[in-house]
């Protein structure tokens, strides 16, 4: 069963023009990830790959592709977690980073802080030496066309192309996840969802399992979607159970709709969704898995992948 990683594209409603472009995003970067654990890599070098590769993907709502605020501007969210002795980094509303959850990784490794925002988190990047990039190389015409056009600022799902995450168990059965986003469109400025706070936007721990989550960031933080998945896997629940409790609670509780992509330590998974799309993708055992609708399930050969 071990390794697996799983990855998700973000929970909301996908145009049917960049449906392709979702579901290719994630085989490629579940495949990136994998080979890391294939090669005897730890689970937190693949989730951090994994959604490396999506915040370079302009496809995504993260790094490069993140919506923009209500000034126009592009502020990113991410966190990563390993499930060992349940240390992890965040970085909130960073600006002119390629690679927010690289960054994350850096405030888990290199600080004894759990989370750095906005100004003190830029300076500690450059203090590691991480190099800044220029505000509009972030900025895709996509992301622009949705701000220009704002269409209704409330409804995080249209044209959303979505929160990144991933979750992994290696060889040695540590658990480890990573999500990083643009947060929602035209947002005010400074706006922090879910993503950098620990059991919302991610939770991992080596004795129970990891979540990555997706969705509405408020009402994600309210019922801290990732941590309450993990306890209903600590009573015993699976992986998809769990996952499926835990959206069906956040939608009857505060109304709000979103995804997951779950492990447990035995290399058990689920990418279980209530919004009306996510793009995930599994790999293990040298077989791909993906899917974009609820219940569906394609299969292919990890050679294979184009």
């Amino acid at each position: 069963m071990l390794p697996v990683l799983v990855v998700h594209g973000g929970a909301g409603q996908i145009p049917k023009e960049r449906v392709d472009l979702s579901t290719a995003g994630v085989r490629a970067a579940v495949r990136g990830g994998y080979t890391i654990l294939q090669d005897g890599g730890s689970a937190m070098d693949a989730v951090v790959e994994a959604v490396t590769l999506l915040e370079n993907n302009p496809d995504f709502n993260a790094g490069r592709g993140s919506v923009l605020n209500a000034k126009g501007e592009v502020e990113m969210d991410a966190i990563v977690m390993d499930g060992g002795a349940l240390a992890s980094g965040a970085v909130s509303a960073v600006r002119d980073v390629a690679n927010p959850v690289q960054l994350a990784r850096l405030v888990m490794e290199r600080t004894s802080h759990t989370c750095l925002t906005a100004n003190g988190a830029m300076q500690f990047a450059r203090a590691m030496g991480v190099p800044e990039v220029l505000p509009e190389s972030l900025v895709t015409d996509y992301a622009r066309t949705l701000w220009e056009n704002t269409l209704d600022p409330d409804d995080c799902h249209a044209g959303k192309m979505g929160t990144v995450g991933a979750v992994a168990v290696d060889a040695e059965g540590n658990v480890a996840c990573a999500t990083s986003t643009g947060g929602t469109r035209n947002k005010m400025e400074g706006r922090v969802g879910d993503t950098a706070c620990i059991g919302g936007g991610a939770y991992a721990d080596n004795k129970v399992g990891g979540v990555s989550s997706t969705g509405d960031g408020e009402a994600i933080m309210k019922v801290t979607l990732a941590r309450l998945i993990v306890i209903y896997m600590e009573q015993g629940h699976s992986a998809e159970r769990a996952s499926n409790m835990g959206l069906a609670y956040m939608k009857e509780r505060v109304g709000g709709l979103g995804g997951v992509v779950t492990v447990d330590p035995e290399g058990n998974w689920a990418a279980r969704f209530s919004s009306p799309q996510m793009s995930w993708a599994a790999a293990q055992r040298n077989r791909i898995y993906y899917g974009l609708y609820e219940e569906e399930r394609f299969t292919q050969s990890i050679d294979n992948l184009r």
